[in-house]
């Protein structure tokens, strides 16, 4: 139970405590509040659809032709980028903006990727909630298979606190790691099926971006959402079993670099 991995088993009273604090200090003062979770992504889908759908006369393969289509296939995808960026784009900060917890021998740094994450899942639940909320009223209802969507996420969030932990011990050190996460980040957005299904690229592409951790998500969100289909069992297990591997590793390097952030900082 000393893996980080369970830490909210032993410190789940801090874990929620620090992650409701997050969530409130960003809304803290602004007059939409939360409604910033909605907004800005579907500012984002009005752009995108207009410029992809609009101007370039996009459509996605595979699916029924029409703009609100479109921008329910877009918005799955962006949803799931805009969790990873949250966390990614964070997490090289995550234990500089902290350097009086550091000084702390007792407190546990390695919460700190959980909280990230969870405040990360927080918007994403809601993003969701509009996601479903769009579907059912195009579609007059939702399919059965949305029961699986939990199963079809659960693989992402060890992959996120993998990434989290590494990124944020290796941030400490280099100082670097900020801009190119954040450079990456963006270069991932078009790197991934956000605008376009995996099927639209020529077959030896294909593999390449199957190689994107983003695309077993996205994809399989559609599927279940979407097309009303029940998800890839086995391609889930393996998405888990990796990104149990990215969270192990990255527990370790974190583990072993939090030696050193007291003499950095």
């Amino acid at each position: 139970m000393h893996h980080p991995y369970f830490l909210p088993l032993r410190h789940g009273t801090l874990i929620w405590q620090f992650t409701r604090r997050d969530v409130l200090a960003r809304y803290r003062g602004s007059l939409l509040g939360l409604g910033w979770s909605f907004l800005t992504p579907l500012l984002m889908l009005g752009v995108y659809t207009l410029v992809f759908r609009g101007i370039f006369k996009a459509r996605w393969a595979e699916a029924p032709a029409g703009d609100f289509e479109f921008a329910l296939r877009l918005y799955a995808g962006l949803i799931v980028f805009m969790l990873f960026a949250e966390v990614v784009a964070r997490a090289p900060r995550l234990v500089l903006e902290q350097p009086n917890l550091v000084k702390k021998v007792v407190f546990p740094l390695e919460i700190l990727p959980w909280v990230a994450v969870l405040a990360g899942l927080f918007h994403l639940t809601l993003n969701l909630a509009a996601l479903l909320g769009a579907t059912a009223v195009d579609r007059g209802g939702l399919p059965l298979s949305i029961l699986a969507l939990p199963f079809v996420l659960a693989p992402f969030v060890p992959l996120l606190l993998g990434l989290a932990w590494f990124l944020a011990g290796l941030g400490v050190f280099v100082r670097d790691v900020g801009q190119i996460t954040a450079l990456a980040v963006s270069l991932l957005l078009f790197l991934s099926p956000v605008f376009y299904p995996v099927s639209s690229l020529p077959p030896d592409w294909q593999p390449w971006l199957k190689a994107n951790p983003l695309t077993p998500v996205m994809e399989q969100l559609r599927r279940v959402v979407l097309d009303g289909l029940w998800p890839d069992w086995w391609q889930l297990l393996f998405n888990l079993v990796i990104a149990t591997v990215v969270a192990w590793a990255g527990a370790r390097w974190f583990a072993a670099t939090r030696k050193g952030f007291a003499d950095v900082l």
